[in-house]
């Protein structure tokens, strides 16, 4: 059953309410005194996983787990189970410290940093994996074969180490998202997702703690992709019903820019099975690489 979630009438608690100290938990008995501290107290308690490397975008997640809830636990946990053999598991940024700093200072409860082997004891080949089918099989589930049976894996043993109300993702990876909503549901785990809108740099890059890899010269570029799902935004909501077309015009100028297209591809939200005149919930979503990097993002549509 849900504890009652946080309102702006809510009275503080004793201590969890008024508590700016982050406390660290590098493992799971740590992390378990920090939960029996919250429990004495009633608090409720918002989840917000990462892999480290924090941006504006993961801490806009911590400041709305704390209007939502009385604590935010977050995690950092850089997850070998979902990189592929030939993806940036060893180069991926780790900036514990920074993130330790940023999280303090936005208020965060706990961070919860566990080792490896504190979350494979036994191997990731020898632990049990969680799948979520239908909803993997096309975009990055199709590019990047067994990526979100370690993100649901991961996630569903986070939820379980962790017992929140409510946890925190934000909607830059939309597939993400609904591949958690539906495992969720499917699990049963009494748990509320919340999706975070979009965090973006002025020029309309969504952030990403991949974006350091980019080139200054890059980086100049990579507002493109952007700007190419608002043209296609624009494109459907004056009446164009051409998906395929649209995204294939995208994908083109995207290579002529000197980006490396994976997918522009148009939605159902509900599905995400390709988007088909009729459709309300849709979503343009798209990959590219541009040099190393790969960088993803979405626009969500309501139709009438």
């Amino acid at each position: 059953m849900f504890k009652p979630l946080k309102t702006a009438n809510t009275p503080a608690k004793n201590t969890v309410m008024h508590e700016h100290e982050l406390r660290l938990a590098p493992n799971i008995e740590a992390l378990n005194n920090e939960l029996a501290r919250f429990d004495m107290e009633g608090a409720t308690i918002a989840l917000v996983p990462t892999m480290g490397n924090l941006h504006e975008g993961h801490i806009s997640l911590v400041k709305l787990g704390l209007e939502l809830a009385d604590a935010v636990i977050a995690t950092i946990f850089v997850n070998p189970m979902q990189f592929g053999p030939n993806e940036d598991l060893d180069a991926y940024p780790r900036t514990l410290a920074d993130d330790i700093e940023k999280l303090s200072a936005a208020g965060c409860s706990v961070l919860f940093h566990p080792s490896t082997d504190e979350i494979y004891p036994e191997g990731i080949p020898a632990h049990t994996q969680v799948s979520v089918p239908g909803l993997t099989d096309a975009l990055c589930g199709a590019s990047r074969p067994g990526h979100f049976d370690g993100v649901t894996t991961i996630v569903a043993k986070l939820f379980n180490l962790v017992g929140p109300d409510i946890a925190i993702f934000g909607e830059k990876d939309l597939q993400q998202l609904l591949v958690i909503k539906k495992m969720t549901d499917d699990m049963g785990f009494p748990i509320e997702i919340v999706g975070a809108p979009i965090a973006r740099a002025e020029d309309g890059l969504a952030l990403s703690s991949r974006n350091g890899y980019l080139s200054p010269e890059e980086r100049a570029i990579a507002p493109e992709l952007q700007r190419q799902l608002q043209n296609i935004e624009r494109s459907i909501l004056a009446g164009r019903h051409d998906f395929e077309a649209m995204a294939e015009n995208a994908k083109d100028h995207l290579a002529e820019t000197g980006f490396e297209p994976d997918y522009i591809e148009i939605r159902n939200r509900d599905d995400l099975k390709l988007a088909s005149e009729g459709d309300k919930r849709i979503a343009i979503f798209a990959a590219a690489k541009l040099g190393k990097t790969r960088l993803i993002d979405n626009i969500q549509i309501d139709l009438q």
